[in-house]
């Protein structure tokens, strides 16, 4: 970032054009009337590669960024619903092994939400990087960020793999499960271990993508994957098909195969050039395109391990309240389970939009369009907290009835449906947190929703010990997520105005991996 009142020259990857008197005067008036700051002298916020693509008409026409955002938010849409399809119809099909599968099933999937959280470093720094790269008409330098975040995900997923294989047991001991549920959740989890450097690198691939402003190639890949894991898990859990009844286990290594299959798709797709991403290289370049190079890595980690460390601690604290939950019987364990699935689907539309806003807001600083970045921001916080009130509206009224949908068990039912009204009440402030935290992250602030998560959610967790160690049961605890997400949702909004003052000083072209830019030269 510069300093506005330095005299030094300002170097950019492209050359600044001065405004003309030739420049519309209603779009130069909308730039001082902005709370944003105008650019540095000799900047045109208009000097964009390709206006079409960057936003320029977006800024005169709402309809067109309606579209940008729906391009990319519809398709990230259908990416997490077909996720949480899955989740849901494994739920179902392990819930007809009884209350103790349920219970351990829930507990494996704890897990690897920490473990997913960890390995969003690699995937979210170079999704941020590649948003920027697009924007700013670098389309090598995107290929060669792509190419660099798979391999640092293999080699950095090989020994979390090795040491979660090894550590199961005393992984799953940390829960204190009855014994029949801790089996069942060891059985998931050593499978679900040993599938984590194929999820490190369909992660990668997926963020890669839709960094580059292609979110239907990683929608449609996980609808293919889907049908193939939900038929497996079906055939394996219960043994149809002239195939093995596996229970629990069966799941596990139904998504292990799946994700397989989706990854070798992906990889391919990207080798034919989609989304201007092409990784293939001629053979004997092979060693040069794909060494591992220290440089790279710094500028995808030092975005990407804040937000990997703020989804370790979301996941840590999610996993701390299912600890206490725990303690207070396997049938509440199974209501959080399923209460849980529920709170995932209500969640999807928010977190679509978020990826939407985190692609389109690091494209627009990209191109130098700080009022886009803003218009973007704005439009996606509108429409994730109505979106998520009327989902909670619609939880709140039909509790009893979707609870039945996942179990016939009466006290789970019981237990779900009290509790889902009051989890209901956290959503439209959720919904604004993560926009703004999604506008954060393509500013290429990772730090901030970091801190204000990590406050904000061990801050509940702590409640709800408090709570539960005096008699409260799952409602009960649930209100102390409930006394937090306002107060959360205000901090990052304050933190997303702070940052947007100084998005016009912005000048990322200079700070876009000039290392790895001038390695890459010099090697091709």
């Amino acid at each position: 970032m510069h300093d506005l009142n330095r005299n030094t020259p300002v170097t950019m990857t492209q050359n600044p054009t001065p405004r003309t008197d030739t420049e519309p005067d209603q779009k130069y008036a909308e730039k001082q009337e902005s709370t944003l700051p105008v650019l540095p002298a000799g900047v045109d916020d208009t000097s964009a590669p390709d206006p079409e693509r960057v936003g320029t008409q977006a800024l005169e026409n709402p309809g067109v960024l309606r579209r940008r955002i729906t391009r990319l938010a519809v398709p990230a849409l259908g990416e997490n619903a077909l996720e949480n399809a899955l989740d849901i119809v494994n739920t179902v099909l392990v819930s007809a092994l009884g209350a103790a599968a349920l219970a351990g099933a829930g507990a494996a999937l704890q897990v690897m939400q920490i473990v997913i959280s960890a390995l969003t470093a690699l995937s979210t720094g170079a999704s941020i990087l590649v948003a920027h790269a697009v924007g700013a008409d670098e389309p090598a330098e995107s290929t060669r960020l792509a190419r660099q975040a798979l391999m640092w995900s293999l080699m950095l997923s090989v020994p979390i793999a090795l040491g979660g294989v090894l550590g199961t047991d005393g992984i799953v001991s940390i829960f204190g499960l009855a014994p029949a549920a801790a089996e069942v959740a060891r059985s998931y989890l050593v499978i679900a271990m040993a599938s984590i450097p194929v999820l490190a690198m369909l992660m990668i691939s997926g963020g890669v993508l839709r960094g580059a402003g292609d979110a239907r190639t990683p929608m449609y890949v996980t609808m293919g994957a889907n049908v193939i894991n939900i038929g497996l898990a079906y055939a394996l859990i219960h043994g149809h098909f002239g195939l093995p009844q596996l229970g629990v286990a069966g799941a596990a290594i139904a998504g292990f195969i799946a994700r397989t299959l989706a990854l070798v798709a992906m990889v391919w797709l990207m080798a034919k050039g989609r989304a201007g991403v092409s990784l293939a290289r001629p053979v004997g370049t092979i060693l040069v395109y794909w060494k591992p190079r220290w440089d790279a890595a710094r500028a995808i980690l030092k975005l990407g391990l804040p937000a990997a460390a703020e989804q370790l601690v979301m996941s840590g604290a999610w996993l701390a309240f299912t600890m206490i939950v725990a303690r207070l019987g396997t049938e509440t364990m199974a209501a959080q389970r399923v209460t849980s699935s529920v709170q995932n689907v209500v969640f999807l539309p928010g977190l679509a939009l978020m990826i939407a806003t985190t692609s389109l807001v690091g494209q627009a600083l990209g191109a130098r369009h700080p009022l886009l970045a803003r218009q973007v921001a704005g439009r996606t916080e509108r429409w994730g907290m109505g979106i998520a009130v009327v989902l909670a509206l619609v939880v709140w009224l039909g509790a009893r009835p979707i609870m039945g949908l996942f179990t016939d068990d009466p006290q789970i039912i019981a237990l779900g449906a009290a509790a889902l009204p009051v989890m209901m009440l956290t959503q439209p402030f959720w919904a604004w947190t993560i926009q703004n935290s999604g506008m954060l992250r393509g500013m290429r602030d990772t730090i901030s929703p970091l801190v204000i998560e990590a406050i904000g959610n061990w801050s509940a967790v702590a409640m709800v010990w408090f709570i539960v160690e005096h008699g409260g049961g799952l409602t009960a605890a649930w209100w102390a997520f409930v006394a937090v997400a306002p107060l959360t949702s205000l901090a990052m909004t304050w933190r997303k105005r702070v940052r947007a003052r100084k998005v016009g000083a912005y000048l990322p072209g200079e700070t876009l991996l000039p290392r790895l830019r001038k390695r890459a030269v010099q090697a091709g």
